[in-house]
């Protein structure tokens, strides 16, 4: 109980309680959109859950504040690592659960809610390969040998994403976080001209024998959407592009300041399909219906405070290694900022990606507190500013 106190205690005294105010507000205003996008359910659970979530996740971030993060990765990065792939493979066994075409829950029985694994994956994911790359850079990060170590990690989980739960997104997020940190820890440009160049040509090479598929249709109809085809108007608008139609219909009938708060009439509709996923994957619609542009802009700047919140931290972080993991989180938030945002908007295909903070999802939810107690935490580590100067000599 000391150690709780103590965590308290030092987390008010040099904790980042700012960042911890732009994650409160991003949430409070989650969730006054999931009340509007769920009130046709005539249900409060959504709001219950997600509410419990946020108070949990406080509580998180103000105990996660306190984790010397480097010293627990140094002695537990092996378990983590076990950890990162036990966890995900949980959705194979009789725990998961189909939602949305992906096999990404498990229900654990007596427990309220579903939990998705990639999620919680992804913080000791970032930890993980920051430790990594930090350990190789000490004889060079852009050799081959030490290239091919941090990408086959990356490229490891998101395999085992791929093939547990089909959760292409939740992958693609991975693959972000990587290019955030590799880039931050100094690998040369060649090597992501090189993969940009593998991933063409192979893009080139399979896409004859997987165009057919289900998920590749979701790419192929944003790309008709954008040069205007009007040889599959009905895939774009009836079809594989339902979704987005919706949200784009949805967001541009608000215009300016929008329609006013529960008067959207695809969210406020008792038709499920009117605004598919209303509350999770197309939330950014709610808010463009009922409070327009001005309140997307205001939602992405709220976002966008944390994103460069982390940032900050980075830059005055007390290791090379802290820096990678602030920036680890600060790309896994532009990436799933800038996905969802790009789905709702029609210039990115659906592939089930929540906007943090904002959607309905208690695992995501805590998830996001953690990450940034754990930003907090190297916040309080940080440099003087007398040593950071010095540095930069």
């Amino acid at each position: 109980m000391s150690w709780f106190t103590d965590s308290i205690r030092a987390f008010l005294d040099r904790g980042d309680r700012l960042l911890l105010a732009f994650c409160l507000a991003a949430s409070g205003y989650g969730l006054v959109l999931i009340y509007s996008a769920t009130r046709y359910l005539e249900t409060n659970r959504n709001m219950i859950v997600q509410s419990v979530a946020i108070l949990l996740g406080i509580l998180v971030y103000v105990l996660m504040s306190s984790v010397d993060i480097e010293l627990f990765t140094e002695k537990s990065w092996k378990w983590m690592l076990a950890f990162n792939l036990v966890v995900n493979l949980l959705v194979r066994t009789p725990l998961g659960v189909e939602a949305g075409g992906n096999r990404s829950w498990i229900s654990i029985p007596g427990f309220p809610v579903n939990i998705q694994p990639a999620e919680l994956a992804k913080l000791t994911f970032v930890l993980v390969l920051a430790w990594q790359i930090n350990k190789l850079r000490e004889k060079g990060i852009s050799r081959p040998s030490a290239v091919f170590q941090i990408a086959g990690h990356t490229l490891f989980m998101f395999g085992v994403i791929a093939v547990t739960s089909g959760d292409f997104g939740m992958g693609l997020t991975y693959l972000f976080i990587f290019v955030v940190m590799a880039w931050t820890g100094g690998v040369k440009k060649r090597w992501f001209l090189l993969a940009a160049v593998v991933c063409v040509v192979g893009i080139v090479l399979i896409w004859p024998h997987v165009s057919d598929m289900y998920f590749m249709k979701r790419f192929t109809v944003v790309i008709d959407h954008i040069l205007g085809n009007p040889d599959t108007i009905y895939e774009q608008t009836q079809d594989v592009g339902w979704q987005q139609t919706r949200s784009i219909m949805a967001i541009g009938s608000g215009g300016l300041t929008g329609m006013g708060y529960l008067q959207g009439i695809q969210t406020q509709s008792s038709y499920k399909q009117a605004l598919p996923a209303r509350e999770t994957d197309e939330i950014f619609a709610v808010c463009g219906e009922e409070f327009g542009l001005i309140g997307c802009c205001l939602l992405l700047l709220m976002l966008a405070l944390i994103i460069l919140r982390c940032v900050w931290v980075a830059r005055r972080a007390c290791s090379h290694q802290s820096a990678l993991i602030a920036m680890g989180y600060a790309g896994m938030l532009l990436a799933q900022v800038g996905v969802n945002v790009g789905m709702c908007l029609y210039i990115f295909p659906v592939v089930g990606l929540t906007l943090p903070f904002i959607s309905y999802g208690g695992s995501s939810i805590v998830t996001m507190f953690a990450a940034m107690g754990i930003i907090s935490g190297i916040k309080m580590r940080s440099l003087p500013s007398w040593l950071r100067d010095r540095n930069q000599l």
